[in-house]
């Protein structure tokens, strides 16, 4: 396989697996489609943040997304001022109309030029969403690959 096309490869198959939900069937673009190379995609998963960035991070502006099951968050709590939105409904969801992003995430939706952070339990998903939105035009995306596990280990978590 070409170089880089492996993980290009898995981003791709990631999208079309996730981009099935309970609205409906949203066409998810090809990663070259939107101006990448598959390699670029492999480069922009490897951008993490370690638990202090993310918490300098949270002071400005930036939307941190919490890729988590439902469940998850219940059971557990959530690192504060994230938006649960899991990793199988973040295609469509960041391709919603905003006005319907706003009613079903209580939330104002990211534009494609905003830092967004992604995370979950333990930084797999947060990688796959990064991938997700990369893929669909998001340039400032990085992901916390310590996720809930790291910050719960450090801090109190929020709970509902």
């Amino acid at each position: 396989m070409a170089a880089g096309g492996w993980c290009g490869h898995r981003a791709l198959r990631a999208l079309r697996a996730a981009s099935g939900s309970r609205w409906g069937r949203l066409a998810v673009p090809e990663p070259r489609a939107v101006g990448g190379s598959s390699r670029r995609l492999c480069a922009e998963a490897e951008r993490g943040v370690s638990y202090e960035e993310l918490k300098e991070l949270k002071k400005s502006s930036v939307v941190h997304i919490d890729v988590r099951e439902r469940w998850e968050v219940d059971r557990d709590g959530k690192i504060p001022a994230s938006i649960n939105i899991p990793l199988n409904e973040l295609v469509e969801a960041l391709q919603m109309n905003p006005t319907d992003f706003r009613e079903l995430y209580n939330q104002k939706m990211p534009a494609k030029s905003d830092h967004v952070v992604f995370s979950c339990f333990a930084g797999s998903r947060s990688k796959q969403a990064l991938n997700f939105a990369t893929s669909l035009g998001f340039s400032r995306v990085q992901h916390y690959p310590g996720g809930f596990e790291e910050w719960a280990k450090r801090e109190h978590p929020e709970k509902k």
